[in-house]
């Protein structure tokens, strides 16, 4: 789509649009629907009863009057109970007719009442409800003496439009709700994978700290039991602070793990495989794509887990630009270190694209991003939650689009989703002993457009 790139969001839906969202909408998604109605209910009386006074000659008398009031009152509830409502109506309109009144003046409420039986119901019901009322207006026509072939068939005309109106609007409502089930359904398929990618990540990490700890146990039970009378306490102290902050750190991760597959997802793991991507990879994925970046974390550490999401969220964000922005765009990512702690992530372009449906600035991808998978704003969103953090995505008022996502720089808290932890920090690793993902060192500028 193309997004608009200045403050004039273009013109809005015409009245054709407006009404034909009127009629599709779910009845039950209306705020005051017996308010709706009775408006409904006097507009086919009062068009009606013009009818009816403009007939002269069978102008309705007072019984007849009477009865036509009490069958347009009936279509305030027209929506509540529909053949409850037709058959009242009916039972009105059939006296009225026989006493001769105004045969159109109740085509009104008995089209609109028609037409709630059609909307609402399967076609097999419509079909046999509206052959009945046909049946029983030609018969009270004919009762007063009503042949002429022109009559009888603009009368039934009328209520069959009415039926086959209707007909086409519970069509057109019953395909928008499959299409918007479809999306959802796919929405969370989406959203199933993603979580999974995300566990897969937590995994490698969880079993690289396993790894460490087993490491560095071994290496304090050989300095404790190999040269006792030269037993170096310190460097027994650092393996065992050592141990302990990968214990935190791997505590927090599986907490992190549990969070994400609450839902208890199942099914295959999809996604690229290899080494676990972090920030001291995005200068590579800056390059690739053409964008300027600017890394200021020096002297952070960055969990692995919160390194991985930084790096997914930017290379889905840099897929979206290249694919949506158009060329010549300038693509900006900038990531660095904010209160909390957090880690503060963010991609802007000032670009003109969408996302190809028409206007309103959203953007989703479903292709490779970078050589991985492309999972969109939701899969963005998730990333940032699995890890305690929020993410916001959407057009700029000054044209272009922003993602910007805050990851938290301590451990989430199992049940404490989108909050920051108040329980353990995880430690710093022992020089030279940082897990893959974790980042301390330097910042990276890398310029240039989409």
């Amino acid at each position: 789509m193309n997004r608009p790139t200045g403050p004039d969001p273009g013109p809005g839906p015409g009245l054709g649009e407006r009404i034909a969202a009127l009629l599709l909408r779910d009845p039950g998604d209306s705020t005051h629907p017996l308010r709706a109605d009775a408006a409904l209910a006097a507009g086919a009386g009062l068009l009606g009863a013009a009818i009816a006074y403009a007939d002269t000659a069978l102008r309705p008398n007072a019984l007849g009057w009477a009865l036509f009031a009490a069958s347009a009152l009936a279509l305030v509830w027209r929506r509540r109970h529909p053949m409850a409502v037709l058959a009242v109506i009916v039972a009105c309109i059939a006296p009225y007719q026989l006493l001769n009144n105004a045969h159109m003046g109740t085509m009104p409420i008995a089209m609109t009442a028609l037409y709630t039986v059609a909307a609402t119901g399967p076609v097999r019901r419509t079909a046999t409800v509206g052959a009945g009322v046909v049946a029983v207006a030609i018969a009270g026509m004919s009762f007063n003496g009503i042949h002429r072939v022109f009559d009888l068939f603009r009368t039934s005309g009328w209520l069959v439009a009415a039926l086959v109106f209707g007909v086409a609007v519970h069509n057109s409502r019953a395909y928008l709700a499959e299409q918007r089930a479809a999306a959802a359904r796919e929405a969370e398929r989406e959203l199933t994978e993603e979580r999974l990618r995300i566990a897969r990540d937590l995994h490698d990490l969880l079993a690289h700290s396993i790894t460490l700890i087993g490491v560095r146990t071994s290496v304090a039970a050989h300095v404790l039991t190999a040269s006792p009378e030269r037993l170096d306490r310190a460097a027994v102290a650092a393996a065992l602070d050592s141990i302990a902050d990968t214990c935190r750190e791997a505590r927090a991760e599986l907490r992190t793990t549990l969070t994400v597959l609450r839902a208890d997802d199942h099914g295959p793991l999809t996604g690229e495989h290899g080494p676990l991507p972090d920030l001291d990879a995005l200068p590579d994925l800056a390059r690739s794509a053409g964008a300027e970046l600017t890394v200021a974390v020096a002297g952070t550490h960055v969990p692995p887990a919160v390194g991985a999401a930084a790096y997914r969220i930017v290379q889905e964000s840099l897929t979206n630009a290249v694919r949506h922005a158009g060329s010549g765009a300038t693509v900006r990512v900038r990531v660095e270190t904010a209160a909390g702690p957090s880690l503060r992530v963010g991609v802007t372009d000032d670009g003109r694209g969408g996302d190809g449906r028409g206007g309103d600035g959203r953007r989703d991808s479903t292709g490779p991003a970078g050589g991985g998978a492309g999972f969109g704003i939701l899969g963005m969103r998730e990333r940032a939650r699995s890890v305690g953090g929020t993410l916001e995505a959407g057009p700029r008022p000054e044209g272009g689009f922003r993602v910007a996502a805050e990851l938290p720089l301590v451990p989430l808290v199992a049940g404490a989703t989108g909050d920051r932890a108040t329980g353990d920090r995880a430690g710093n690793h022992a020089p030279g002993s940082h897990a893959p993902g974790s980042h301390a060192p330097g910042n990276h500028s890398v310029e240039g457009t989409a």
